[in-house]
């Protein structure tokens, strides 16, 4: 397995990411993607054969509901609170000259 990671790897990586780092950074970084590789070798050498491929961990169904007012907008109790009304609206002061 041993998956190598280069120099020019992990400095075209830093710069993609935007990321400047340090010698040690990108020692530790070349470590780390090093172990990944090798996690992602072990994990292809598993049988997975008959094994239903899935999207999620928990099963999830989406639930879909018609979208009905039942309890009205009650924007003439709204209203009642406003300073100022216009056309069945709030009425504020201009912001904009």
């Amino acid at each position: 397995m041993a998956n190598i990671i280069s120099d020019e790897t992990i400095e075209y990586v830093g710069i993609l990411a935007k990321l400047e780092l340090s010698g040690e950074e990108k020692e530790n970084a070349k470590q780390d993607m090093e172990k990944m590789l090798d996690y992602i070798d072990t994990l292809n050498e598993l049988d997975t054969a008959g094994i239903e491929p899935m999207s999620h961990v928990f099963p999830v169904q989406n639930v879909f509901r018609e979208d009905v007012v039942t309890n009205g907008d009650g924007h003439e109790e709204t209203l009642k609170n406003a300073p100022l009304q216009k056309d069945n609206s709030f009425e504020v002061p201009k912001t904009i000259g």
